[in-house]
């Protein structure tokens, strides 16, 4: 199986990125008095590189503090590199709970007071731009950087999945069926997609947070949480980038943060997929470059 795993680029490059990033120390804090129902404790795990302002990375589903790796070498030569693993991620705590954008939000403003970062510049992509647009709703930010964010309603995701929902069920024999599948994909020459299958199915299993919000967003009234009606209380600087071919968030969900967002940038990455942090850094840096240094 790992054979055919090592198919997938994505898996392949996310792998490079946690294998480099393991010549820093990997360092933890414990949160207390979290309001957070079931989670007022938990512990952080993120690594931190360079010195100046802070900027604090914040990744998305299926990803860790890891895929900020290349960003991070990039501009730690001026600035406070901090990523860290979000609520029910990689190496940080992984309660038992129901998981909503309130609880990561109350999760990474624990960890501002924590390490005492004042107004720090937020960077999120995709699931970690959600997150802190809804941070740079409630509380002060020096400036803010999203990454392909998610966060708008769109109906049209509800029904766009539904072929891979067996991939949440909680039972052996999704497991014992793709295993199954496995010949037969060789066969029909299918190795690749059954290679993506296996890859979102083993990482919704060891992500808890992704798996929740998947099975509790199969309707279109369950997105009570979006956030388009409230990014124009945004007041830091506010840079969106989009990627021109994004296949996860269409270009109308950037154009509604940086429409709504007082004053905000909207840079578009030509040929660029969703996965900006892995794939485009070279491509995304010097826009931030520019828009970290005129604030």
């Amino acid at each position: 199986m790992q054979e055919l795993l090592n198919r997938v680029p994505l898996a392949r490059r996310l792998a490079e990125l946690r294998a480099h990033i393991q010549g820093i120390p990997l360092q933890r804090v414990k949160l207390d008095g979290l309001e957070i129902a079931g989670a007022e404790s938990c512990w952080v795990a993120y690594r931190e590189w360079g010195s100046g302002i802070p900027l604090l990375f914040l990744h998305g589903f299926m990803a860790t503090h890891a895929n900020w790796w290349l960003l991070m070498q990039g501009l730690g030569s001026g600035y406070r590199c901090i990523a860290l693993d979000l609520l029910g991620f990689g190496q940080s705590s992984q309660p038992a709970l129901r998981y909503d954008i309130a609880a990561e939000v109350a999760f990474v403003r624990g960890f501002v007071q924590a390490l005492d970062l004042s107004a720090p510049v937020v960077i999120g992509h995709s699931f970690g731009g959600w997150v802190g647009a809804a941070y740079g709703v409630r509380y002060p930010l020096r400036g803010l950087v999203l990454l392909a964010p998610a966060g708008i309603r769109d109906d049209s995701f509800v029904g766009r999945y539904n072929h891979l929902r067996p991939l949440l069920w909680e039972t052996a024999w999704v497991d014992g069926l793709l295993q199954a599948a496995i010949p037969l994909a060789r066969w029909w020459h299918q190795e690749d997609k059954l290679a993506q299958i296996l890859w979102l199915r083993g990482s919704l299993r060891q992500q808890p947070v992704a798996r929740q919000f998947l099975l509790h967003r199969l309707r279109p009234e369950d997105a009570v949480d979006t956030i388009e009606n409230h990014i124009h209380c945004i007041q830091a600087p506010t840079l969106v980038i989009a990627a021109e071919e994004d296949d996860t968030i269409p270009l109308w969900h950037c154009q509604t943060y940086a429409e709504r967002i007082p004053g905000a940038q909207l840079k578009i990455l030509p040929g660029a997929s969703h996965a900006i942090p892995a794939f485009h850094s070279e491509q995304v840096l010097p826009f931030m470059q520019e828009f970290l240094s005129s604030i």
